[in-house]
């Protein structure tokens, strides 16, 4: 896979999907995973867009800058791979973190998106306190400690057990994750609260939940949708990463989204 080298950091990336006419469809990972856990969603939407996908900074194949990063920092990253690729607009769908990332993108650099999609995710995800103590449990104990807990989170018991394969895969990748990567990104997360911003997004946007997710409920993503000019919400089976855990429907959900963008 191709790589953006930047000056501090080099990012992974990959694109996919028929390039002759199709637009453009970004899609941006949750904290501790990388490009690959929108594998489904290459699947079933490549013969409609031309897909770029990456690995965050820290993340994946890409390269760890020293902590801390913004949102502004993680926002820029995707701008300068759109520069970098002459993608003068694209749509974007992305799941937690890389839900924040659209939403700073939507309200910071609004012209260069067509519709946003916004998955698992808030305006405000959990606290500083909440971000601190993470980063201190990480520092102390590593992330592969982490993993239990966060299989917990992310998919249901019954996931888990139906699909084991594609369930592990998620966690190896989150256990891989750089641990200054990781870090860095809880303090963007800390950082972060777009709440009283979302009344300047003016792209069209859906917002995705997963009905049993405890991280992100179902009501935070009724407020962004609530929050921006012209958004809806839709709820899911599944928790965290309802992407992969109701693959099917949340691709069909974000086809039908995305499709109905005439001429762009």
């Amino acid at each position: 896979m191709p790589y953006l080298d930047l000056p501090s950091h080099r990012l992974n990336y990959r694109i996919d999907g028929d390039a002759r006419g199709k637009p453009w469809l970004t899609f941006c990972n949750s904290l501790g995973t990388d490009l690959h856990m929108w594998d489904a969603q290459v699947a079933g939407l490549s013969g409609d867009f031309r897909i770029l996908r990456y690995d965050r900074r820290g993340h994946g194949e890409s390269g760890t800058p020293t902590p801390p990063y913004s949102m502004a920092d993680l926002g820029g990253d995707v701008i300068a791979l759109w520069d970098a690729l002459q993608i003068e607009r694209s749509h974007f769908c992305g799941l937690s973190i890389g839900g924040l990332t659209g939403q700073w993108l939507a309200i910071h650099a609004g012209a260069r998106l067509g519709r946003v999609a916004v998955c698992a995710t808030a305006a405000r995800i959990g606290t500083a306190d909440s971000w601190n103590s993470r980063v201190a449990d990480v520092q102390a104990n590593g992330l592969g400690a982490l993993v239990p807990a966060t299989a917990e989170r992310w998919f249901t018991g019954d996931f888990r057990v139906a699909r084991p394969e594609p369930v592990q895969e998620v966690l190896t990748s989150f256990a891989a994750t750089a641990t200054d990567g990781y870090i860095g990104c809880c303090a963007a997360l800390a950082g972060a609260d777009l709440r009283d911003q979302l009344h300047r997004i003016a792209n069209p946007l859906l917002a995705i939940s997963g009905d049993d997710d405890p991280v992100c409920p179902p009501d935070d993503l009724q407020a962004i949708a609530d929050g921006v000019q012209d958004g809806r919400h839709i709820s899911l089976p599944g928790r965290h990463i309802v992407n992969l855990e109701s693959a099917p429907e949340f691709n069909a959900a974000l086809g039908d989204f995305l499709n109905a963008a005439p001429g762009f």
